[in-house]
């Protein structure tokens, strides 16, 4: 079942030639009015997913698909490592140079890497994206210890 909705178009003089429409060059400012129809269709008539929850179910297989080169893989990999570098040096230096709090930043650090180890180690498989969250934790841990080596000397 179809629903119409109609209405009017007011088109410029310029509009209304380009449409092959005769208007008056003595008179641009006359506008030419046309019925125009808008119907929502609730039927799927081309076969392609119509509703949001259709996309969103589509998403995993299209990303699977994505990720099958080699080379796709190994570039979000160094993505996620140089991810994990940039947020150990973020939260490095905004605790580091602030002074306060930066103990209860240390031991959430130590959390979060202790907790994705255990997590990556525990699984069977290893899928794609829990390799990913692996190579954050190592690139988080390296630009920690690049830090420590900062500080240092």
């Amino acid at each position: 079942m179809a629903h119409s909705l109609s209405f009017p178009l007011v088109l410029t003089h310029h509009q209304c030639h380009n449409l092959g429409a005769f208007v008056s060059p003595s008179k641009p400012k006359r506008t030419f009015t046309r019925r125009t129809v808008i119907r929502a269709v609730q039927e799927e008539t081309q076969g392609g997913p119509r509703r949001l929850i259709d996309i969103i179910r589509t998403v995993p297989e299209i990303s699977r698909n994505y990720f099958k080169k080699p080379s796709r893989r190994t570039l979000f990999g160094g993505i996620s490592l140089l991810g994990g570098f940039y947020v150990a040096q973020t939260i490095s230096l905004s605790f580091g140079a602030l002074g306060v709090n930066d103990v209860i930043a240390a031991v959430l650090c130590v959390l979060l890497t202790e907790y994705v180890t255990r997590f990556y180690y525990s699984r069977t498989t290893v899928t794609f994206p829990i390799a990913l969250l692996n190579n954050f934790k190592m690139g988080f841990t390296y630009g920690l210890f690049i830090d420590a080596f900062k500080l240092a000397s």
